[in-house]
């Protein structure tokens, strides 16, 4: 029953993303690091579709680094 395993990591994948998501929209950041957030999670959305183990490790070190505060500055 690999397929099943298979469905449960992309089920928690994607909850994990929509989770992200909205911590990021609700983020008080400027809307230039806003955006590069968006953009690093589309990444790992598109990764998902491929390989939801590596998208799932990549989200994970996403979240520790929103956790940690360490977000990308804007650029000016």
């Amino acid at each position: 029953m690999e397929h099943d395993g298979q469905l449960e990591l992309y089920t928690a994948v994607a909850n994990q993303l929509k989770e992200a998501h909205a911590r990021v929209r609700a983020l008080q950041v400027p809307e230039g690091v806003r955006m590069a957030l968006a953009r690093k999670l589309l990444v790992i959305t598109a990764a998902a579709k491929h390989d939801p183990a590596a998208a799932a490790r990549r989200l994970e070190r996403f979240t520790e680094d929103l956790d940690e505060g360490r977000i990308p500055e804007e650029d000016r």
